[in-house]
């Protein structure tokens, strides 16, 4: 029983020993805006000034098409009213009623490949896109990694980052440090005077679709 009493003694000596140390451990911890530092990067303003350029190349291509397709709508609505003139006769009718046809069909098949043309290239820019933005992510990343061994943190916490519910996963933390501001230094410390970080832009999702052609209607 003594024994037993001993070892009892032993082993709550040793926890309260443990106990102490890791209470004197204490832990070293900082907090970054991975929000922030993305969007005040220059590499991220600079790849969305030429998103915004391919975006509207993209709105270019596909106005000039649409131009083409309204310009057969105002044919089609003249052909039509030749039709239902009573002085033409049956022959010139039958003629121009050929032609509204032709150039129905050429109007649908236009707005068909200006359809398929718009979701080809914006799904390919979408795709650019999100493979940029990833690769300027892995970057700060990375940076925010050899700042914490540099500096021997133990944790560092994204304080921008959101649940689902789009309430903060960080609500509080004791004694940390924000380390923001000296890797968004580190991070533009390269930048040319034209890449400074602008107003963030709407991205291809966000963006408003092209206005959809007129579709042509039958002759009554």
């Amino acid at each position: 029983m003594t024994l037993i009493r001993r070892f009892l003694s032993l082993a709550l000596a040793a926890s309260l020993i443990s106990t102490a140390g890791a209470q004197d451990a204490k832990l070293k911890i900082a907090t970054v805006d991975m929000q922030e530092l993305f969007k005040q990067y220059y590499r991220t303003n600079e790849a969305q000034k030429q998103i915004n350029v391919e975006r509207a190349r993209i709105q270019k291509d596909n106005n000039e098409r649409l131009a083409r397709i309204r310009e057969l709508e105002t044919n089609l609505g003249n052909l039509k009213k030749q039709i239902e003139d009573p002085s033409i006769n049956d022959s010139k009718k039958q003629a121009l009623f050929k032609d509204w046809q032709m150039q129905q069909q050429e109007g649908i098949a236009l707005d068909r490949e200006r359809r398929e043309f718009l979701q080809r290239r914006n799904q390919a820019l979408n795709e650019k896109m999100v493979q940029r933005m990833k690769g300027i992510l892995e970057e700060i990343r990375k940076l925010v990694e050899e700042q914490a061994k540099t500096d021997n943190y133990d944790y560092v916490f994204d304080k921008s980052g959101l649940s689902t519910s789009q309430v903060p996963f960080l609500l509080y933390t004791k004694d940390a440090t924000d380390i923001t501001a000296g890797l968004l230094k580190d991070l533009n410390k390269d930048a040319p005077e034209e890449s400074a970080p602008a107003e963030a832009e709407a991205t291809p999702e966000e963006a408003p679709a092209p206005e959809p052609a007129p579709k042509p209607k039958a002759a009554e």
